[in-house]
């Protein structure tokens, strides 16, 4: 189910004294239906963690897309003056099941609807399930106008999330959207970042080499070889025409991102992340992004939400500028 926005929702500190340099997110975002074509961002929540329960994690990530725009609220005005907010996706139990399915499907239409105002999208999380359905409305868009577009997948995450099962959860998106692709007759291109050798199985790395994956483990992703990560996902890009990015929340060490279902005992410092972010955001390919995992039922004095709510801005000043 699709929720219309709810503006009352966004509020925050006024400095009136400051005049309009003084400007906070809360005090120039929109209803997206005021949007016009052109240059700006759409938050979308995805109020969904069906799929981490499925995959047996702490529920609670339905409410992160409500922590996070509690954060954003007082996030100040810089490059990016054009914010609208498209409302929630929903995930609804219904007479076929938990609404996982349907609510990933609502997620892919309101993608669509935002890439075809020409703004771009990023989907607030809830559960790492919210992949597929961002995928998908990228898909939709691009569909009708390339055969075979070149998509390539940036992911920072702990996880691969290529799980195989007979049921969709938060550890598949990505396989999904391998088979998806394949139905399509379109390549496979998926970079995953952070993945942790301790937080997948030997299956699943052999899957991601059976499946041409690029990654990086998070033990490779210190400062002191932040030049490689960037240069392995710089030639990445180099080699797809549109970008899909996805972060996972989890793939922050667990002292900065302790709201999340399965918190990293390691981690991939916020001094390589922001870089990465940059990078993808300015890379001028960037179509769809979103921000996932993010459990305000378990953060601890809002620093989830708060690292969360950074990472969208600084998409939104790269690439929403």
């Amino acid at each position: 189910m699709h929720q219309a926005p709810d503006m009352r929702r966004w509020h925050g500190r006024i400095d009136d004294a400051e005049g309009a340099l003084g400007s906070r997110w809360h005090q120039i975002v929109r209803p997206l239906e005021q949007a016009a074509q052109g240059t700006g961002i759409a938050l979308v929540g995805f109020a969904c963690d069906e799929g981490v329960l499925r995959n047996h994690g702490r529920g609670g990530a339905r409410g992160g897309p409500a922590a996070m725009r509690a954060a954003l609220g007082n996030m100040p005005v810089h490059r990016c003056t054009a914010i609208y907010d498209g409302g929630d996706v929903v995930s609804v139990a219904d007479e076929n099941g938990d609404g996982l399915e349907s609510a990933q499907e609502d997620l892919s239409a309101a993608v669509d609807q935002v890439l075809s105002r020409g703004l771009l999208p990023i989907a607030l999380g809830g559960g790492h399930e919210i992949a597929f359905g961002s995928f998908g409305g990228l898909a939709r868009h691009l569909a009708r106008t390339e055969k075979a577009p070149r998509i390539g997948v940036v992911n920072l995450d702990a996880h691969f999330d290529l799980r195989l099962a007979q049921r969709a959860s938060s550890g598949t998106p990505f396989r999904q959207i391998a088979e998806d692709c394949r139905g399509r007759g379109w390549d496979f291109r998926y970079c995953c970042l952070g993945v942790s050798h301790f937080a997948n199985t030997a299956a699943l790395f052999e899957r991601a080499r059976a499946l041409g994956v690029t990654w990086r483990l998070d033990e490779e992703m210190d400062v002191t070889r932040l030049d490689q990560t960037l240069a392995t996902l710089s030639d990445f890009i180099a080699q797809v025409d549109h970008v899909y990015f996805t972060i996972c929340l989890d793939v922050l060490p667990a002292a900065v991102a302790p709201g999340v279902s399965a918190p990293a005992p390691r981690g991939v410092p916020l001094e390589v992340v922001e870089p990465i972010v940059d990078l993808v955001a300015g890379c001028g390919k960037l179509r769809v992004a979103d921000v996932a995992e993010l459990n305000p039922s378990h953060d601890i004095d809002q620093r989830t939400a708060r690292v969360a709510a950074r990472l969208v801005a600084r998409i939104a000043e790269h690439a929403g500028a």
